[in-house]
């Protein structure tokens, strides 16, 4: 057990839990509309490659920190455009994809494993984000950002519809021809280059594991210290992270 924790919360895992959050954040930064197919608001990322990466060879848990990491480096450094509605929902969906296909491929380190948890993340998380914006994320968009009124939103779908978008015929249109084919979408282009990328990838980091993994075998009360205290570092950085995304976007809201 004590072996199993110090290689989990090594330092060559802190640096790729590091290593991946920078990446997934560089790219989750270089987004773009896909104006003919979606709405504008529906940005397209690559940020899910180096997430489902991380996730294949450092663990579900790794992933899910990757996700959170990679919206508050970027929320640091742009501060949010959406009054953080569209960073939840990123978060929400993103760990939806990396969380079930890592704890598939924990179980089965095979190629059909991953296949068969990418499969099931992609499924699970479309299925999130149909419901999370039907439930959470569009009324809370419209409130915020529009103030209540649907005119804004429905304007924004009717660049794209021409016209046909109404209040009644909205979640029909956004949920089942725009959020279901953009995520699902966005799943089987991250899922194509990880698989394509991972085994080279991964090979990298069991040498570097081998390499600078420590020879001696602490204690097992020394082994569950090391890790409460990795586990501590890691949610006080996200606080200092959420902290001053929060204070960046105050700071651009209250002084232009």
């Amino acid at each position: 057990m004590a072996t199993v924790a110090k290689r989990y919360f090594s330092s060559t895992r802190i640096a790729m839990l590091a290593l991946f959050s920078a990446l997934a954040a560089v790219l989750y930064i270089l987004n773009f509309a896909i104006p003919i197919a979606f709405p504008s608001f529906l940005e397209f990322k690559f940020s899910d490659v180096p997430v489902l990466i991380g996730t294949f060879a450092l663990g579900p848990a790794a992933g899910c920190i990757i996700t959170v990491m990679m919206v508050l480096i970027k929320l640091v450094c742009e501060s949010t455009s959406t009054m953080f509605v569209g960073d939840l929902a990123d978060i929400i969906v993103g760990i939806a994809f990396c969380l079930p296909a890592g704890l598939v491929y924990q179980r089965h380190r095979t190629f059909k494993g991953a296949l068969a948890g990418i499969a099931l993340g992609s499924a699970v998380s479309v299925g999130v984000a149909i419901l999370a914006n039907w439930l959470v994320l569009v009324p809370f968009y419209v409130e915020l950002f529009f103030h209540g009124s649907w005119d804004g939103i429905i304007g924004v779908m009717n660049v794209l519809f021409g016209g046909a978008c109404t209040r009644e015929n909205f979640y029909t249109l956004y949920l089942w021809v725009s959020v279901l084919p953009f995520n699902a979408l966005r799943c089987l282009v991250a899922a194509i280059v990880t698989l394509l990328v991972y085994k080279h990838v991964s090979r990298a980091i069991n040498r570097l594991n081998a390499r600078l993994a420590p020879k001696n075998i602490d204690s097992v009360k020394t082994a569950r210290i090391k890790r409460a205290m990795v586990v501590v570092g890691v949610v006080l950085v996200i606080l200092v992270f959420a902290f001053f995304a929060v204070l960046r976007y105050m700071l651009t809201e209250f002084l232009g």
